[in-house]
């Protein structure tokens, strides 16, 4: 598990000055306890603190120290599925109502920056780039069913000289162009949020893991220091829940993902990659993705690990698969370089559920999570007031555990994603 106190990683770096919180110690009670200090975690303690409750929020590490710290920073229309798929597990009527989730899920982010002046470099636009001929198949198929099926008009499909006029490479051959998503300094949009929640009256206490739940009529969070019961209890932690719900554990795999961080490159240099400053993943299963920092580096990620294990030379993988994109960087250094978890659910869909009538939980986004985790935490915060229409609709997706569980899942996970990485080579 790759291990942020001893990786410093660029967001780190450049994030807003903030309070560190105290940790939990001795007994407290509150109308709703949150475990989990990231996006999904905090934004449901900032909607319910809005409305009057009574909110504790407990953090293992600091707030945005999981994913929500470290992850990509783009915010990407939709979910890991295409709507075709997700439709014929739903139906038509929920597919809509989780595209319009996922809309909405954009929108609530861009609002909560706004209202809260969250200093995280917000900045609209993105490219799917396609790496193989058959990849513009793809384009085609995404560009129909989000413009036509669902009257998405932010879309464009580009051919490969269009595509060059936004990414300047060689290694595309064109792309779908995404008006409507974009990306953000991810620790700093988690910072903003943890200050807004703070601000509305929510308690928030870190380096204070819980190590025992009791998800009963009255729920209670145990740490080593300290105790709170609650009316409502919400599992935010997202790949870092661990075994502290043993039900939920089978339900997502930690996956490890790795970034690096080139030194400045100077405005012009920056501009003459990504003339537009859009951000940009490929289309390959096992993808990379990359976009310029507010400092003028090229931020570059991908280079997944399944098995649990850092592969030896990552930094210089990671390297390497940047000047695969731009070669004209070869003699940039690279100063940065980090990793941590995301989780991943079987169907790769977020899983939004209740274990019990006072507990519930959101987690796996599967790639998607810095738009999807925000609304993920509304719809919790929803169901807790008592309006739970839209926290249905995540919960009526069918969700399956890993096959093998806990102690075989990682190498059926691994063979998989080996015959994945082949795939991606033809």
């Amino acid at each position: 598990m790759p291990n942020p106190t001893h990786i410093r990683s660029w967001y780190a770096d450049t994030a807003t000055p903030h309070p560190r919180h105290p940790p939990l110690e001795g007994t407290l009670s509150c109308d709703v306890c949150v475990v989990g200090g990231g996006y999904t975690g905090l934004m449901t303690a900032l909607e319910l603190a809005e409305q009057g409750y009574d909110v504790v929020l407990l953090e293992a590490n600091r707030v945005g120290w999981g994913a929500s710290g470290r992850n990509g920073g783009q915010i990407i229309t939709g979910y890991n599925k295409s709507m075709a798929t997700i439709e014929r597990w739903v139906g038509a009527e929920d597919a809509r109502r989780l595209w319009d989730l996922g809309e909405d899920a954009k929108t609530l982010l861009a609002e909560r920056v706004e209202k809260h002046a969250i200093a995280c470099d917000l900045t609209w636009g993105f490219v799917h780039a396609a790496v193989k001929p058959r990849h513009m198949d793809d384009v085609a198929d995404m560009e129909r069913e989000m413009r036509d099926r669902y009257g998405y008009g932010k879309v464009r499909a580009l051919d490969r000289d269009a595509m060059r006029a936004v990414v300047r490479s060689d290694a595309y051959v064109g792309g779908l162009s995404d008006a409507g998503s974009g990306h953000l300094h991810p620790l700093n949009y988690a910072l903003g949020l943890a200050a807004a929640a703070v601000r509305a009256g929510v308690r928030v206490f870190e380096d204070s893991r819980v190590t025992a739940i009791d998800t009963g009529d009255r729920p209670v969070a145990t740490t080593a220091k300290g105790r709170v019961t609650a009316r409502f209890l919400v599992l935010a932690g997202n790949a870092y829940l661990g075994g502290l719900a043993p039900r939920l554990s089978t339900m997502v795999m930690p996956v490890a993902t790795y970034l690096i961080a080139t030194e400045p490159l100077g405005e012009a240099t920056a501009a003459s990659l990504l003339p537009t400053n859009v951000a940009v993943s490929d289309m390959n299963f096992v993808l990379n993705y990359f976009r310029r920092s507010s400092d003028h580096r090229l931020l570059f990620g991908g280079g997944v690990s399944y098995s649990g294990l850092d592969a030896p030379g990552l930094r210089m993988t990671m390297r390497s698969k940047m000047l695969a994109v731009f070669p004209q960087l070869r003699d940039a250094a690279v100063e940065h370089f980090w990793g941590g978890h995301v989780a991943i659910t079987m169907n790769r869909m977020p899983h939004v559920g209740r274990l019990t009538p006072t507990t519930c939980f959101a987690h796996g986004y599967s790639g998607h999570g810095v738009a999807l985790a925000g609304m993920a935490g509304r719809v919790m915060a929803e169901g807790i007031r008592g309006t739970a229409e839209r926290f249905d609709v995540f919960a009526r997706m069918p969700h399956l555990p890993f096959p093998g569980g806990r102690r075989f899942r990682t190498p059926a996970l691994v063979l998989a994603m080996l015959w994945f990485r082949l795939r991606d080579l033809l």
